[in-house]
């Protein structure tokens, strides 16, 4: 189908005319377009005589707009009779389905590539570390490679991003090295966090990366007032969050899209609908058409992408970016995909669905493997260079994790670091009482030490 939004791109923008004002205000506003919308329900013109649009008993001016009224009793569907359809487009082999997209030059298209390839060989190695008892935790991002790449390709760096724990590729992306990621997971003294969050909890301020909560949906409601604080400082930038189809299923999620709605703050809501809120499957989530409608239901603009499609992906993302600064207003995305791994290392995902199914989507499916079809169509890839790239991705990964087993962990005393100027005394009490424990027991903290 045609990309919902598509007619942005052939459409000259612009906003609407300023209000009224006293002078003071009207000069902010003048500063301040896009504001002028917010209070277009007050305008002067809106006096008594006009509840009734041209004296028309069957109109009514109701508080957020005009409704017609109407002698029917009739209840909205609970079901629509089609569901909302999928922006794709690459086919399952690979192969343009449609010319309604953004085009992308080599250089971009071969380093998506890489990073997904790369990507896809860190999570896999990584995995594997954890296993081995090497990391205590970790979290793939397999099968949903081209949401991670895709997107972040489309983003400008100076957008700030607010992530959930599956979207490394994005900081990827944006620069975050290897031996970045493997000082994080084995929290060494190169890990910006000091090793005080869990492994596969990045964040990186000089990359924009909000760093990552283990809380779902916590994340949103901060995306939308930090969209809102770029708004109002006039910044040429948006923010985007990305979440899972369970992360819908909280009130962060409804409280942020409405806020972000009224405010008509530059986000970009990026819903991973990947079928699986751990275990607990989208048909015992919501009975609605996924989560695009909800976007419309609070008046947000929004769209249905194939997840599994890089270029898709990319093209949504571009085109919700302009539209996010420009007019400023939220944009909501829902990319539909697969958890092709298990939801943690904590997770064994085979005893809540088919093995058959996971390896389906794994084999027909994989979003790489769609991506290098086509680059392979255009002349851009070949099979050489496919097992270069592999071999040389498998090498950088495993020599970024045989570095940062040797490094140093952080000082203990980082613990008490960092969140206050002057720390209060029952901190301090607790530093006391860490170090008399250390100094008692140094045969169990041989590696940390004050």
């Amino acid at each position: 189908m045609a990309l919902h939004f598509s007619k942005y791109l052939k459409q000259k923008m612009g906003y609407l005319g300023m209000i009224n004002l006293r002078s003071w205000s009207c000069c902010f506003y003048q500063k301040q377009p896009y504001l002028s919308r917010r209070f277009e329900s007050f305008k002067a013109d809106k006096q008594l005589g006009s509840l009734h649009n041209g004296g028309d008993p069957q109109v009514m001016n109701f508080p957020g707009g005009i409704v017609k009224f109407t002698p029917e009793l009739k209840f909205l569907s609970d079901t629509p009779e089609e569901r909302i359809h999928c922006y794709r487009v690459l086919d399952d082999s690979g192969q343009p389905v449609s010319s309604n997209f953004v085009q992308i030059d080599k250089d971009i298209a071969v380093k998506m590539y890489k990073d997904m390839v790369t990507l896809q060989t860190m999570d896999t190695i990584f995995y594997d570390a954890q296993r081995q008892g090497r990391i205590s935790f970790y979290v793939t991002a397999i099968g949903e490679e081209a949401i991670n790449i895709g997107s972040a390709a489309a983003l400008g760096m100076d957008d700030l991003v607010f992530p959930q724990y599956r979207e490394a590729g994005v900081l990827l992306w944006r620069g975050f090295t290897l031996q970045d990621f493997a000082n994080q997971c084995f929290g060494n003294k190169g890990d910006n966090g000091k090793g005080r969050q869990m492994p596969a909890h990045y964040g990186s301020n000089k990359h924009n990366y909000i760093t990552i909560a283990s809380t779902v949906a916590t994340q949103i409601p901060h995306a939308v007032g930090a969209a809102y604080s770029l708004k109002m400082d006039g910044r040429e930038a948006c923010t985007i969050t990305y979440f899972g189809d369970g992360g819908t299923s909280t009130g962060d999620f409804h409280a942020g899209l409405n806020f972000a709605a009224v405010m008509e703050a530059p986000v970009i809501l990026f819903c991973r609908n990947n079928g699986w809120a751990i275990s607990t499957p989208v048909s015992d989530q919501f009975r609605s058409d996924g989560i695009v409608v909800r976007g419309q239901a609070y008046g947000v603009r929004s769209i249905r992408v194939d997840g599994n499609d890089a270029l898709a992906v990319f093209t949504a993302v571009h085109v919700a970016r302009k539209m996010a600064i420009s007019e400023c207003r939220p944009v909501l995305i829902e990319a539909l995909t697969y958890r092709a791994g298990h939801h943690s290392t904590s997770d064994d995902s085979s005893k809540y669905r088919p093995i058959e199914e996971i390896e389906w989507w794994r084999a027909t499916q994989d979003p790489v493997a769609r991506f290098r079809k086509w680059l392979e169509g255009q002349g851009w890839w070949t099979t050489p260079s496919e097992i270069e790239l592999r071999d040389h991705a498998r090498r950088e990964v495993l020599h970024a994790i045989q570095v940062a087993e040797t490094v140093e962990k952080p000082s203990l005393k980082e613990i008490f670091t960092d969140v206050y100027d002057v720390p209060p005394s029952n901190l301090c009490d607790q530093e006391k009482s860490l170090r008399k424990t250390v100094e008692r027991h140094p045969q169990d903290y041989p590696h940390f030490l004050f």
